[in-house]
């Protein structure tokens, strides 16, 4: 859609009119408020993402450290395609900065790489723009394309049940998300970003930079499974994602693992609540998979031969509405 097509979609909506998207040669498959959208093309359905890198990149300038960041690129969207069982083909680029940074880009381009061959994705193309009247320092972000192979339907969540059981699969940290809250509690606690903190084994700039863990193989191994009813990728909004998959059943992960360290440090330099922790950050799980219960240690096994190898039961589908962890006393009645 067109920058005046958005206008008027806009202007119309405002007046409380129905909006009539114009004819197109790709047809739109419903799935409101899901990570990826999907269009049908003749037989073939593509999905399609978008998102940046947020604020996490002014901790990357901060510490002068931006392969991480390059990396993050990548992860941020072919997640999101992996959450609809999209196999990703191909990525574009966009940096936005305030003034030519040679240097930085290469280093960018280093992490954007191996972001790319963990997807197994190609990068088409992008664009840099030097565009000091609109941002200070440097943005970073991407659209993805992904498709389903071989006949795959995508996986919607909609056919998820009451029994159904959910695994989860661990973040390499943060990702890239809550860094603005990230970013307050660093200078609130006025931290050393060359120490590393309690119990940790590296800088906490560094702890706090280690890019986004990509899912897309996870999530390849097992999209054809007929057992896998939901996925999800545990980004911002926390487990509240998993009310984007169905809004109408009851979310119950009872068997979270222990919190990593980083996220327990973080927020007792607030102090942060547990409630805003959970709805902030991924507390160590990113990426979730719905399963039949009676298929469950198949998919298992198909997570293992994918290279999978640390995905664990964390909970269960039961009737009602939301996401519960009971272990930490929280509820949360929707995605907003």
């Amino acid at each position: 859609m067109d920058r005046s097509s958005v206008a008027v979609a806009l202007a119309e909506l405002l007046r409380g009119a129905r909006y009539r998207p114009p004819t197109t040669h790709g047809r739109p498959v419903d799935l409101p408020g899901h990570f990826a959208g999907l269009v049908r093309i003749g037989r073939e359905t593509l999905a399609l993402t978008t998102d940046t890198v947020g604020t996490k990149v002014l901790l990357a300038e901060q510490l002068g450290r931006w392969e991480e960041v390059g990396e993050d690129i990548v992860g941020v969207n072919v997640n999101d395609l992996a959450a609809v069982g999209a196999r990703p083909a191909a990525l574009v680029d966009t940096i936005l900065c305030d003034r030519p940074r040679p240097e930085v880009f290469r280093a960018i381009g280093r992490g954007l790489g191996r972001g790319l061959r963990a997807a197994e994705c190609a990068l088409l193309g992008g664009e840099t723009a030097v565009v000091p009247d609109m941002v200070r320092g440097i943005d970073l972000g991407a659209t993805a394309l992904g498709f389903f192979p071989g006949g795959r339907k995508p996986v919607s969540g909609a056919g998820i049940r009451p029994g159904d059981q959910i695994l989860g699969i661990p973040s390499s940290g943060p990702h890239a998300n809550g860094f603005t809250l990230i970013r307050r509690l660093l200078r609130s606690g006025q931290v050393d970003l060359s120490a590393a903190r309690p119990g940790g084994r590296v800088p906490v700039g560094r702890e706090l930079l280690a890019p986004t863990r990509i899912y897309s193989r996870a999530a390849d191994a097992v999209a054809d499974d007929p057992g896998v009813r939901g996925l999800a990728h545990l980004s911002g909004g926390g487990v509240r994602n998993l009310v984007r998959l169905r809004p109408d059943v009851s979310f119950v992960l009872d068997r979270w693992p222990p919190v990593p360290g980083v996220f327990r440090w973080l927020q007792e330099l607030g102090p942060v609540s547990e409630e805003e922790m959970f709805q902030t950050f991924n507390m160590g799980l990113g990426f979730a998979i719905v399963v039949r219960a009676d298929r469950r240690t198949q998919v298992e096994r198909r997570l293992e031969r994918g290279g999978v190898r640390d995905a664990r039961l964390i909970g269960r589908v039961e009737r009602g509405a939301g996401v519960e962890v009971p272990k930490f006393g929280l509820r949360y009645a929707g995605y907003s």
